[in-house]
């Protein structure tokens, strides 16, 4: 299997070239593969879905720092006005679809305080957002911690919740290594947490309900999806942020675990206020190109999860090449802010590798904007971070999971970006 990637020498004339170890550094001598008997053994299940690398097709990479009229971007000025928002333009259009312009209120309730949580090592936060348009509302249900070890703001890790609140209990009568308070409690960070059901219901309601029913007024193919309804719903969260004395909103973090870890990327590609983003098992509509055809498809999600995405994302089901965007481009937007970026060795379903070469071809546009940022080509091996710059990636042993050990690993990469 060959990538290229797209470049222009002028408006006119078109060069493919291959990706060579030249553009890397610091390459490791050990990488990770997936397990042969693994393979097998799922391909046995589901014959239909590709998880052999030489069955990869052939694929070209849109390069991201190449516009639609064919110029090239030469600086941050260029990048900031010119090609972001056209990005982003392009990834409204075709995937996640835009949030509509309609009016709304927003107002911050804190419905409970107490300054003795966790035997005292912190001050929990139990939030309303309260969001209203015409005579339709909301509620956005935020359950905040912050250290008492300092009296200075700190920096927060927003996680965004698609597994229920029976991971993330405020009392603590249940402690889950999904959303592990106390670990990052002591680690110095506040932590914080919404369930994505108080903004968006995860199934195919026709967007008669939630954040859908509150500003849709009418829906076309590039109306939002539910994934952007979720970010939007993070936005908010940060919105809080900014008016609370012991966050500081500068050094957020947005996290979240496979279709969260999708929303989390978008997030902080559409809401520069973000500091970091943590995309955990996003594969496919997350950090997985597309064009690999590897695991979870465009055209498999979408029969899946017809909700999540605008109804223009169903144009690229099995047509990934002649899509305008692969999802490089996506972790290009979050540049210079950090981004980690993590898989599972048993999870081939995100596409570990796929998600890893995103990361990878994002780094010219991170190098671009000041950061450097030059990730080895191969991937690192098992249960071993790569940091290079603002972008951090690891494979960890087992399932698709976010686990203690991935939090460490995050806040290790936020001890260098958040402090």
């Amino acid at each position: 299997m060959k990538i290229r990637i797209e470049f222009f020498l002028s408006a006119t004339l078109v060069f493919l070239i291959m990706l060579t170890s030249a553009e890397s550094a610091g390459q490791t001598s050990e990488t990770w593969t997936a397990s042969p008997s693994l393979i097998e053994k799922i391909s046995a299940s589901r014959s239909e879905i590709n998880y052999y690398e030489e069955k990869v097709p052939d694929y070209v990479l849109p390069d991201p720092l190449i516009m639609l009229n064919g110029q090239k971007v030469g600086n941050k000025k260029q990048w900031y006005a010119e090609r972001r928002p056209e990005l982003l333009e392009l990834f409204r259009k075709n995937v996640y679809g835009r949030v509509p312009s309609t009016p709304y209120n927003i107002s911050f309730n804190v419905i409970n305080s107490d300054r003795n949580a966790m035997g005292g090592a912190a001050t929990l936060k139990q939030i309303d957002i309260d969001i209203t348009s015409e005579e339709r509302s909301l509620v956005i249900h935020l359950t905040l911690f912050t250290p008492n070890m300092t009296d200075k703001k700190v920096p927060v890790f927003l996680l965004i919740d698609n597994r229920g609140p029976s991971n993330t209990d405020p009392f603590r009568k249940v402690i889950s290594e999904f959303w592990p308070a106390e670990d990052v409690i002591a680690r110095g960070y506040g932590i914080a947490v919404f369930y994505n059901a108080d903004v968006d219901p995860d199934s195919h309601d026709g967007f008669q309900n939630g954040i859908h029913g509150v500003l849709d007024r009418e829906r076309n193919d590039d109306s939002w999806g539910t994934i952007a309804a979720w970010a939007w719903g993070a936005s908010r969260c940060m919105d809080y942020f900014e008016t609370d004395s012991d966050v500081d909103p500068g050094k957020v973090a947005v996290v979240g675990h496979s279709r969260g870890g999708k929303t989390a990327l978008w997030a902080g590609a559409e809401d520069e206020r973000f500091a970091m983003v943590v995309s955990n098992e996003s594969g496919c509509g997350g950090a997985a190109l597309a064009r690999r055809k590897y695991g979870e498809t465009v055209a498999v999600i979408n029969r899946a999860f017809p909700h999540w995405f605008c109804s223009n994302y169903k144009k690229w089901a099995d047509n990934e090449d002649a899509m305008p965007v692969d999802m490089h481009m996506l972790i290009a937007l979050i540049a210079p802010r950090a981004v980690y970026v993590t898989s599972a060795d048993e999870d081939l379903w995100a596409d570990p590798k796929g998600s890893y070469l995103s990361l990878y071809h994002a780094a010219p546009v991170y190098r671009l904007l000041g950061t450097k940022s030059r990730l080895p080509e191969l991937m690192p091996p098992l249960d071993t971070p790569v940091i290079s710059g603002k972008m951090a990636y690891h494979v960890r042993k087992g399932a698709h999971n976010m686990l203690l050990k991935d939090w460490n690993w995050f806040m290790d990469f936020g001890d260098r970006i958040l402090k």
